[in-house]
């Protein structure tokens, strides 16, 4: 048979839990998704192949930018450039879902793990100057921060010289002899 306080107990453990559910739901909508916003809104990546020899300036400008700095060296346009190198579209989305997955399998436990990595793991800065030819193309890219672009632009060499090298070299080992 059941009492009164019986009554009264389950009602009191019905109400804490309830209460405690309530309150874990609000920490959830509060807290959920931090790292799953801060890995979609992580800074996009730049196509640096705009360094790359014969570019001209205003494609360098429509990918990466406003230079921080850009004067004239010996008759020559410099721009430095600084920015966060970020991730590809494709790598944020993947982010985003693992995170928005973890945090349902933990239920919101992973924000303790994820939401930290992803203030680490917010780009790589890097900085580049840049020198353009008279006809304002890219003609050198020095790496001053950062990574280097895949195929950057080069300082420009005495390709006569070079021409001349490469044919010495060949002609020699044909057993021809070099009269200077």
């Amino acid at each position: 048979m059941r009492t009164r306080c019986d009554g009264a107990a389950e009602a009191h453990e019905i109400v804490s839990w309830s209460a405690i559910t309530i309150l874990l739901s609000l920490f959830l909508v509060t807290f959920n998704g931090c790292s799953v916003y801060m890995a979609a809104k992580q800074p996009t990546r730049k196509n640096l192949e705009v360094f790359s020899q014969g570019t001209p300036r205003s494609l360098v400008l429509a990918e990466i930018g406003q230079p921080q700095e850009s004067e004239i060296k010996s008759g020559k346009r410099v721009d430095v450039f600084s920015f966060v190198q970020g991730y590809s579209k494709g790598a944020k989305a993947g982010r985003a879902f693992f995170h928005g997955a973890a945090d349902v399998f933990t239920i919101g436990l992973w924000e303790v793990v994820g939401t930290p990595t992803e203030a680490i793991f917010d780009g790589e800065k890097v900085a580049y100057e840049v020198t353009y030819n008279a006809s304002d193309k890219v003609e050198k890219v020095v790496t001053l921060v950062g990574e280097k672009p895949e195929n950057p632009a080069q300082p420009v060499q005495d390709t006569k010289a070079e021409l001349t090298k490469d044919v010495r070299t060949e002609a020699t080992s044909q057993g021809a002899e070099i009269k200077e």
